[in-house]
């Protein structure tokens, strides 16, 4: 078994830079546990392939790190529908850009 990606490794660090700029750390918290998870299967892969270990366990491992990136590769989707990202170009959509500048100037009315 293995995972499908739905976002490459360069579209979440595009999310995880967007949230940097724009200081709004959700969407990149999700695009840093995606990496986070697709490290840890590549990690159980390895352990899978030498004999000395128990494969049990490095295939439980790989298990839940497949359904955990399915589930927050669903959530990343979810958040960037919700927040009306752009999903072509993965920028931050400008009614947040402005939400954020206006935070950074001690503004806090909103539209």
């Amino acid at each position: 078994m293995s995972y499908s990606e739905r976002f490459s490794d360069q579209e979440l660090a595009r999310i995880v830079d967007e949230g940097l700029i724009y200081m709004c750390a959700c969407p990149a918290q999700v695009a840093h546990m995606l990496r986070s998870v697709r490290e840890m299967y590549r990690y159980q892969l390895n352990c899978l392939s030498d004999a000395g270990n128990d494969a049990r366990v490095h295939q439980a491992i790989a298990d839940t790190a497949i359904v955990t990136h399915a589930h927050l590769e669903a959530c990343m989707e979810q958040i960037l529908v919700i927040e009306q990202w752009d999903r072509a170009t993965l920028t931050m959509p400008p009614h947040l850009r402005k939400r954020q500048l206006k935070e950074l100037a001690g503004d806090s009315t909103f539209f």
